[in-house]
């Protein structure tokens, strides 16, 4: 009993002193599981990050990504870190280089979990766009490490998280649906079920996204049992690396993962692009992103290969599109400025009269200060026949202090 006793003492030392020296994110203490707060922004996952000791800073946390990503090299610059290396990274359009520097074990700290001796992705131009999307200042990526050692328990509902140290093998999920989750090349797979609009079904194997805004994406290239629906829009489809990337939004009749059933739901389908080969050669025939995920409460565990699943309390609310035709947009700024990056063809924002690059002042009459972009784009997608009042600023020229201000109105029309 005494040898026993003395074995396990021993091989917890030795556990522990060899998670010290392991690149990897580790639980501080012993506790068996630790909860991680983060910031939710349409469902995607935002969490404060403190680079080796500095002031911390929004990172979104990306299943679809296998690399730690900083978006400025300016900012890695003013936090002292040291590169060694330059890489290329092909962007999302395929055709767009990213040029990156490699910056070696670094510390990330987020408090209760700290990630040790972790590589980041220095961009070297400068791309932050996704604050002027979603509105709040994102500086980077969190990828494949974060989840790499631990099982990581996602509930969007309460925009927390819980992180399992990789010694608690006890993990128990009653209540939820299991799946295998297939991990390559630092990206997260697994299988789903379509059902197409006109009854045609599609199965087959898609990318785990938590850090893309859509629902279900399909990419047509890969599978001839693909079809584009019959009622369809062509829009904007998202900001990468690469640039907007274009295509058309519609629905499918379901979507089912491990049986449980997502109704008509908002399915992009990209342009076919350079990148396109590499989709191919993945298996892969899409992507499910934070619209779907985030009516779930999600457990996932990479080094088991396993997943686990079950509707949270946003389950039943229908997928909507924005019934504007809008884009918007928010400027780089000091101030919060909203301005109209497009407006799609058609629709009741367009017969309004609203142009790109318009600047918006007020939406119904609350003045643009008090508007979150996650509530701009709920309003937009709340309820058909809905009344928009935007005052608006239009100048005379890009650059010129000429302007003049305006009201229109409109009602909301779903187009999907």
């Amino acid at each position: 009993m005494m040898k026993r006793a003395l074995f396990v003492f021993i091989f917890f030392l030795l556990g522990s002193a060899l998670q010290a020296q392991v690149p990897g994110f580790f639980s501080e203490g012993t506790s068996k599981k630790v909860k991680l707060p983060f910031l939710s922004s349409n469902s995607l996952i935002l969490l404060p990050v403190a680079i080796n000791g500095h002031p911390p800073i929004y990172f979104l946390l990306d299943t679809g990504v296998k690399a730690n990503l900083l978006f400025s090299k300016s900012l890695g610059d003013s936090l002292g870190l040291a590169y060694t290396r330059r890489v290329g990274m092909v962007g999302a359009d395929g055709s767009t280089t990213v040029w990156a520097q490699v910056s070696p074990t670094n510390t990330l700290d987020l408090g209760p979990v700290v990630g040790q001796l972790q590589s980041l992705l220095v961009l070297e131009d400068d791309f932050l766009e996704l604050e002027s999307v979603i509105g709040v200042p994102v500086f980077g990526i969190l990828g494949y490490e974060f989840f790499r050692h631990n099982a990581v328990k996602i509930d969007y509902n309460r925009s927390e998280m819980t992180f399992y140290p990789p010694e608690n093998s006890g993990w128990r999920a009653p209540f939820f649906r299991r799946g295998v989750l297939r991990i390559q090349e630092g990206k997260a797979y697994l299988e789903v079920k379509v059902r197409q609009q006109g009854g045609q079904k599609l199965r087959g194997k898609v990318l785990l996204d938590t850090g893309a805004n859509h629902g279900l994406l399909l990419n047509r290239e890969t599978a001839t049992a693909i079809k584009l629906p019959d009622q369809r829009i062509e829009t904007q489809l998202g900001q990468s690396l690469g640039g907007v990337l274009y295509g058309f939004i519609g629905r499918v009749e379901s979507l089912s993962i491990r049986g449980l059933p997502f109704k008509e739901v908002l399915t992009s389908y990209p342009e076919v692009t350079p990148f396109s080969a590499q989709l191919v050669e993945s298996g892969r025939i899409g992507s499910l992103g934070a619209e779907v995920l985030g009516r779930t409460t999600l457990v996932l565990d990479y080094p088991k290969n396993q997943y686990y699943l079950k509707r949270n309390a946003s389950f039943y609310q229908p997928f909507e599109f924005d019934m504007s035709g809008l884009v918007v947009k928010k400027l780089l700024t000091q101030e919060k400025r909203l301005v109209i990056g497009d407006v799609r063809e058609g629709s009741p924002a367009q017969q309004a009269g609203v142009l790109p690059f318009d600047e918006i002042i007020s939406i119904n009459s609350v003045p643009i200060l008090y508007w979150e972009m996650d509530q701009l784009v709920k309003l937009l997608r709340s309820e058909e026949g809905r009344e928009i009042q935007l005052e608006l600023r239009r100048y005379s020229q890009a650059g010129s202090r000429t302007f003049q201000d305006f009201s229109v109105q409109f009602l909301l029309k779903k187009q999907i």
